[in-house]
């Protein structure tokens, strides 16, 4: 199931976002080391990338590669040891902290695993949670907001419910509305149908195809299925903290064998 269209498509486009040109995402140099001496792990030896707007792009590795480190500094969570991240044009390096908090706030979405709702507050409520964190719109106005995502996600008429009320499927389509309500620059979503069966996860994995393809939304996503990363315009294979191959849209099996290549060729003592 897709997202419902909306007469309003205009409005899926920020009036503040950055020149269409301007990447949504673009890693420059970006190395992330952990511990000293002897004990230093290297997450990341030093990311060049640059991902467009519009997108939907898939991060794979094996275990230890490097992709929550990657999904962490592209999203502003962590900051990189050296290197530069900029997300829609904006350099955020070197943000402070609560700098960094506004950005997320407003300008990225984030789906995770776990759905991560507030259980005390309605659907309505949670979709709306960054949008008042951000502040700057009406209530009436954000109420509008809410009930048109929801639609989209087909959850039409089910704002007042609490997130225990609906299946796993539902929280997470719940979620995804969330990332979307502030018409964000990213939407960084990770593992995003780890905990849901295979039917339903077929379900999300096509809103966040069509919120690319409807709404111009730009995804990245880090996943270890090939099913998952089929539906992505691209593939980033991601080995010891490099990007070590990459493919475009492709079916499951083909991504699958891409990444059996990747593991075998890697060495003992980079298992």
């Amino acid at each position: 199931m897709g997202l419902r269209r909306s007469g309003r498509r205009h409005e899926d486009t920020p009036a503040a976002r950055p020149p269409h040109g301007e990447p949504a995402v673009e890693l420059r140099g970006v190395r992330r080391s952990h511990g000293r001496g002897a004990a230093t792990v290297h997450a990341l030896r030093g990311i060049d990338l640059s991902l467009p707007r519009g997108g939907f792009t898939a991060v794979m590795g094996p275990s230890g590669s490097g992709k929550s480190t990657f999904l962490q500094c592209a999203a502003g969570l962590d900051l990189p040891t050296e290197g530069s991240v900029r997300l829609g044009g904006t350099e955020i390096t070197g943000m402070n902290e609560n700098e960094l908090t506004e950005l997320r706030r407003s300008r990225l979405g984030f789906v995770f695993q776990a759905f991560n709702l507030l259980p005390s507050l309605t659907v309505e409520q949670n979709v709306l949670l960054p949008m008042r964190l951000a502040g700057g719109r009406s209530a009436h106005q954000g109420r509008a907001r809410a009930a048109d995502l929801l639609a989209r996600v087909g959850l039409e008429g089910r704002g007042g419910r609490r997130p225990g009320e609906l299946s796993g499927g539902q929280q997470q389509r719940v979620a995804i509305a969330r990332a979307l309500v502030t018409r964000p620059d990213v939407v960084f979503t990770d593992e995003p149908t780890g905990a849901l069966d295979t039917t339903t996860a077929a379900e999300v994995l096509g809103l966040l195809r069509d919120a690319v393809d409807a709404m111009g939304a730009t995804v990245v996503m880090v996943t270890h299925d090939p099913a998952a990363a089929a539906h992505a315009d691209q593939v980033l294979f991601l080995a010891d903290g490099l990007i070590a191959d990459r493919l475009p849209r492709s079916p499951a099996t083909t991504v699958a064998a891409r990444m059996t290549a990747l593991t075998t060729r890697r060495t003992p003592a980079a298992a």
